[in-house]
């Protein structure tokens, strides 16, 4: 071959060979996905996101749930399933590979019980060998801190719970000072605790009356401690009774009525009794007349009560007065309240009192009145 000839026969070939194109590697993935209640899920979308490399692809699952990629250039992916815009399942470190398609299949049922799982395992604080298996270095760094938190709140709820304790028991113990300080401490751990706040309360209330001389200072304290608890619990009536009782002890009468007023209302079967407490304890302390009608309110709201009908009729037997002849006049309703309970309780404690009184005021005691819980006397034997 001639040095010309041999020259364009080269020269060819290497041009040939610049024309031949660089095929890169290619790779495919693809799978199924399903709902939560396993059928095929049409729409979600999978975003493959190469991490060797910098690399962005998504597809969409078809009608069948079926999704797939067959252009992928060869490389490591973290790929991620969405649905309506959000992030259901995420695989992580998926490698692609050369030939049949590498399988990647979204079950949200699957994670769903898997996450439960997980869940139930940091609760826990114990992880399968299986579920550490399948576990990404992320995950199992989430799982550690979600144990380690979980620890954290047990330890927390512990020492909550120990400080409420013994502030509860130096509460029923009548230890004022250190119930006050064991359920301060509680309240600084956890200010959302509304029995915390509310033993606290009661704490105040038994000091105020313990120490006169700091009673002014002290129900003050009661008085914040009951608002924070009735802020966290706003429908328990029984607390607006005991907020309601501590506003009467430190004669704030007015405002013990509009708290009685609430628990009435959130609890109308017992606000007689509401009513009723708040009169006992204006007359342990001398408050007689604001004791009168607090006693007719609660007959007013239960006329079957009969241990406030008959502290009624004593209220109003002590505004009895006299006339020029020394005969006693009674005050309206005092006999009708007296005669009442009798009625009620033919047999209670108070009857005999009850009769005394009638007696002394004038009035004529009922000869019908019997117990409506006594047995009922056999019948007689039919004669045969």
């Amino acid at each position: 071959m001639s040095s010309l000839l041999k020259s364009f026969t080269l020269t060819a070939f290497a041009a040939l060979l610049l024309s031949v194109p660089a095929f890169s590697q290619t790779s495919a993935i693809e799978g199924m996905v399903k709902d939560e209640t396993g059928k095929p899920l049409q729409g979600a979308k999978v975003v493959f996101e190469r991490t060797d490399i910098k690399g962005h692809y998504e597809v969409k699952s078809d009608k069948k749930g079926h999704y797939g990629h067959y252009g992928l250039p060869l490389g490591t992916y973290t790929i991620t399933l969405e649905v309506d815009g959000k992030v259901r399942d995420t695989a992580k470190g998926f490698r692609s590979g050369l030939g049949e398609p590498k399988v990647l299949n979204f079950d949200l049922k699957a994670a769903a019980v898997d996450q439960q799982a997980l869940q139930k395992a940091a609760e826990t604080g114990t992880l399968s060998k299986e579920q550490e298996r399948g576990m990404s270095k992320e995950q199992k760094e989430a799982f550690e801190k979600q144990s380690k938190a979980r620890e954290a709140q047990l330890a927390k709820n512990k020492a909550l719970n120990d400080a409420y304790q013994t502030g509860k028991t130096a509460l029923e113990g009548k230890q004022w000072d250190a119930a006050i300080e064991s359920l301060n401490k509680a309240a600084e751990m956890d200010a959302k605790q509304g029995a915390v706040w509310s033993g606290l309360a009661d704490a105040y209330v038994g000091k105020a009356q313990a120490t006169p001389a700091e009673a002014a200072a002290t129900y003050d304290k009661a008085f914040d401690a009951f608002k924070k608890a009735l802020e966290i619990t706003p429908t328990d009536a029984g607390l607006f009774n005991n907020y309601a009782l501590a506003l009467a002890k430190d004669k704030k009468i007015d405002d013990a009525k509009v708290n009685l007023a609430k628990a009435a209302e959130l609890d109308p079967p017992g606000a007689g009794k509401y009513y009723y407490n708040l009169g006992a304890l204006l007359v342990n302390s001398g408050q007689n007349d604001a004791a009168t009608d607090t006693f007719k309110k609660a007959i007013e709201l239960d006329p079957t009560y009969a241990d406030a009908q008959y502290q009624y009729g004593v209220a109003l037997a002590g505004k009895a007065s006299t006339d020029a002849k020394g005969n006693v006049i009674p005050q309206p309703g005092t006999v009708e309240a007296l005669q009442k309970y009798l009625e009620l309780k033919p047999d209670g404690v108070n009857a005999a009192a009850a009769k005394d009184m009638i007696a002394a005021l004038g009035g004529t005691i009922s000869t019908t009145f019997v117990n409506p819980n006594a047995p009922k006397p056999k019948a007689a034997p039919k004669k045969k």
